[in-house]
């Protein structure tokens, strides 16, 4: 018998985590932070300690009391990559449950530095998986790491092997057939799967209302070397922001750096934590290429450095692209760190604002003092990470599910993928929208 419980995720972007019940067996499949929520709590963008049951009240991480009785039978639990919203509530969560997590190498390698970075003990071992490989974690249970491109390195989708059938889970993926770094999709692999029988696909649905396909990184990177190797940037502050984790994004910048013969500067914390995960695992190698200032006296040295050397020589790449308050671009424009903005700097945001009301609130303020200063802004250089709805449609097809069931998203979008399925022809029994919380049994259902 299987038994799936949407724990987060469901209603809302952000702290997701499903946990599977095989017979007696559970596997949890991520478990993260509701980055808005958690924030808004401990008015701090890092880890700090908090009371956990406060967290779950606050919705700032999953509610574990749903699968109260099913704690002593989990065997593993299964991140699928290492975006805070998949990763980040296992520091706070993962001590009540006495098993290991399995993880990609990237997502392990930045678990690990988190801990280490703010001294939290976990007591669940990290055991590494490659991707496209198989863990036997029982006689009749096996966890599938199929490889996948997203916006983060080492990204999965799962395929739980039961002997009652598969179940793929799909959160968060895109498929980018020119990645900039790593492996292309494993389509391979989810076509062998389709073409056996898949019993259920548990699939993002964030992008799911979009008519399209998503966009490779190689486009993003065009965008990017158009911009700062297009530019007239003579006598000019050229600083560029970008999500900390998108390995691959700052991987284009630090290249294009290097080609305006700028010294590059990283500076904030996020950026030193998610670049030493990837030099850990040798996916890039930033630190022989790089200057780093994670901390705030190290980056106001920094910045009366390059004021002293001159800021035309250096690329400055810093944390700040949502415009959280107290990420550097925004402590720089409030005069918090001191820089000396002039008419025709360069700022980039090689990102998209997070569609929620703090996010596109904190954006307004900091463009507003970027404003002030008559920098040239240049935004959205970018592509996103999630499938959209072409994506959606063409994982169903190849891997033919009996079960679909929306998740990763709010209620318009969940309701979305629905009529996707609808649209390709999935009967209202085989289509699942569940609330956080909510429980369905698969066998009695097929």
């Amino acid at each position: 018998m299987i038994e799936i419980r949407a724990v987060g995720g469901y209603n809302e972007v952000g702290r997701n985590m499903t946990a599977i019940k095989v017979d007696d067996e559970v596997v949890i499949l991520d478990m993260g932070i509701h980055i808005e929520n958690y924030i808004n709590y401990t008015e701090d963008e890092d880890f700090v300690f908090v009371d956990v049951k406060e967290m779950i009240k606050v919705d700032a991480v999953p509610d574990i009391t749903t699968i109260d009785d099913w704690k002593d039978k989990v065997k593993v639990i299964v991140p699928t990559h290492a975006h805070l919203d998949h990763v980040g509530a296992i520091p706070f969560l993962a001590n009540n449950f006495k098993a290991p997590l399995l993880c990609s190498p990237y997502t392990a390698e930045v678990i690990k530095t988190i801990l280490k970075e703010d001294k939290i003990k976990l007591n669940n071992r990290i055991n590494v998986l490659n991707t496209n490989s198989i863990y036997q974690i029982s006689e009749n249970l096996k966890i599938e790491f199929i490889n996948m491109t997203h916006s983060v390195p080492d990204t999965v989708m799962v395929a739980v092997h039961t002997k009652y059938g598969v179940i793929v889970y799909a959160n968060d993926f895109k498929f980018d057939m020119n990645p900039t770094l790593g492996e292309k999709p494993n389509m391979k692999r989810l076509e062998e799967l389709g073409k056996k029988g898949i019993l259920a696909l548990i699939v993002e649905s964030t992008y799911s209302r979009f008519d399209r396909k998503t966009e490779s990184e190689s486009v993003a990177r065009e965008k990017l070397k158009d911009v700062m190797l297009g530019t007239d940037t003579r006598g000019k502050a050229v600083i560029v922001t970008t999500f900390s984790s998108h390995i691959a994004r700052m991987k284009s910048i630090v290249e294009f750096g290097r080609k305006m013969n700028r010294k590059i500067v990283f500076m904030g914390r996020s950026l030193s934590k998610y670049s030493e995960a990837a030099e850990n695992i040798d996916l890039v190698n930033f630190s022989k290429q790089v200057e780093m200032a994670k901390y705030g006296n190290q980056i106001k040295r920094m910045l009366k450095k390059i004021t002293k050397e001159g800021k035309e020589k250096y690329l400055m790449v810093v944390t700040g692209h949502q415009g959280e308050p107290k990420a550097t671009l925004s402590k720089m424009s409030a005069g918090i760190f001191k820089f000396w903005f002039e008419p025709g700097d360069i700022v980039i945001f090689s990102s998209s604002v997070i569609p929620t009301e703090t996010n596109r609130k904190n954006r307004e303020i900091l463009e507003g003092k970027l404003s002030e200063y008559d920098v040239e802004i240049f935004r959205d250089i970018h592509v996103s990470g999630h499938a959209a709805g072409r994506d959606i449609k063409e994982l169903i097809n190849i891997v033919k599910p009996n079960h679909i069931i929306p998740a990763h998203g709010s209620k318009n979008m969940t309701n979305s993928l629905a009529d996707i399925a609808k649209g390709l022809k999935y009967k209202k029994e085989n289509i699942h929208i569940l609330n956080n919380g909510q429980k369905i049994n698969i066998m009695k259902i097929c």
